[in-house]
């Protein structure tokens, strides 16, 4: 009889991902289980011929040449699933290894001894992150046992399981099922120890307080992380360290604000320099700088001032200064300059100019729309 395509075994198409594969085959494995249907020889044969079909299409490599050669890339001469008559447990390892307290896999447990990654978020001012800065930090931290060189034996000396052979992992039986789990002897390290350390008790780690000098490169910002291999935790027993990343935050500046490698301000200037036009001394993080306001300028343009924001710390690119200058209204005026306003407003009046068109164009709007809601 032809074989089905393993797609339409599982019930799934075929761009499906590694999530939605394992969630079809979970739910026919559990329908079709011998173990569930003892004397249905059909739900046997649907069971073997998902088995098969999750076998191939887990693997990357044997699905991508099922798809192009379909079963041939699965026939005599190309390695395939044992059937259902082989070890099981190779097969729903990852899927069940959880019901039983197993990882599934060789030398997983031992790859889980290696020392935690450690995170450290570093407080900067906008200035520190520009320019960049080497701090010193403190760090609390499992560190190797210095009595017993981080191999947690008094002795040095380690000896293999017995339990497991040295493998770090025991087959465990569960009726048809055969699964993979930690030693619970030598905790999956392979290994024990007839004399610990008695600085450690065992574990190859002691708490201490590590302090480490941190270089922080120019034009780092927030969310940014300089990664420090090797300066995590201590592994168990002599394991490989863990990573230590420092996670960058700047703090909120009073002049400027930060978008990229931009850098925004606002500038209030006198309304009498916004209309006939003056130069300010802008402040930057390099100095002061002169920027020159032409006349009848409105509140809120925006000047730029190429190359004076931050060097990006990836592109290396020049960011630049973007000022929006904001018109002020003079307050506690005295007398005499109320009373010079008042002769300069009057003085609108006499002018044939139209000095503020955008007030003009307003109230034409204005009488407009009061226009067609009285019509």
């Amino acid at each position: 009889m032809a074989k089905r395509d393993y797609y339409e075994v599982l019930g799934v198409q075929r761009n499906v991902d590694d999530a939605g594969l394992k969630k079809a085959y979970r739910k026919l494995a559990m329908k079709f289980h011998p173990d569930r249907n003892p004397d249905d020889s059909d739900a046997h044969e649907h069971f073997k011929e998902a088995q098969e079909a999750y076998e191939i299409l887990k693997d990357p490599q044997k699905r991508s040449a099922y798809d192009q050669f379909g079963h041939a890339a699965t026939g005599p001469g190309a390695r395939g699933p044992s059937g259902f008559g082989g070890d099981v447990g190779d097969v729903f390892g990852d899927i069940f290894g959880d019901i039983f307290g197993g990882r599934g896999g060789r030398g997983g447990a031992r790859q889980q001894q290696r020392g935690s990654d450690l995170r450290f978020a570093m407080e900067l001012d906008l200035e520190e992150a520009v320019t960049g800065i080497t701090r010193e930090i403190r760090i609390p931290t499992l560190g190797e046992c210095k009595k017993c060189d981080g191999s947690g034996a008094d002795d040095g000396e380690r000896t293999s399981c017995t339990t497991c052979g040295g493998m770090g992992q025991v087959r465990m039986q569960q009726g048809i099922f055969s699964v993979q789990q930690t030693c619970p002897a030598c905790k999956g390290m392979g290994q024990v120890i007839k004399n610990p350390c008695s600085s450690c008790h065992g574990q190859g780690r002691v708490r201490e307080t590590k302090t480490l000098s941190v270089k922080i490169p120019s034009g780092v910002d927030t969310g940014d992380r300089i990664r420090l291999s090797g300066e995590g935790e201590a592994g168990m027993a002599g394991a490989q360290a863990g990573d230590l990343y420092v996670e960058v935050r700047v703090r909120a500046h009073r002049l400027f604000e930060r978008d990229g490698d931009d850098l925004y301000c606002e500038v209030p200037i006198h309304f009498a320099t916004a209309a006939i036009g003056g130069e300010l001394e802008i402040p930057t993080l390099n100095g002061q700088v002169k920027l020159k306001i032409p006349e009848e300028t409105q509140t809120g343009r925006m000047f730029r001032l190429k190359g004076k924001g931050v060097k990006s710390v990836r592109s290396h690119r020049q960011g630049d200064l973007m000022c929006k200058v904001v018109v002020e209204t003079p307050v506690r005026l005295s007398k005499n300059q109320k009373s010079l306003l008042k002769q300069f407003q009057e003085s609108y009046e006499t002018s044939k100019t139209d000095h503020n068109p955008k007030s003009s164009s307003w109230l034409g709007g204005v009488k407009e729309f009061f226009d067609r809601m009285t019509s």
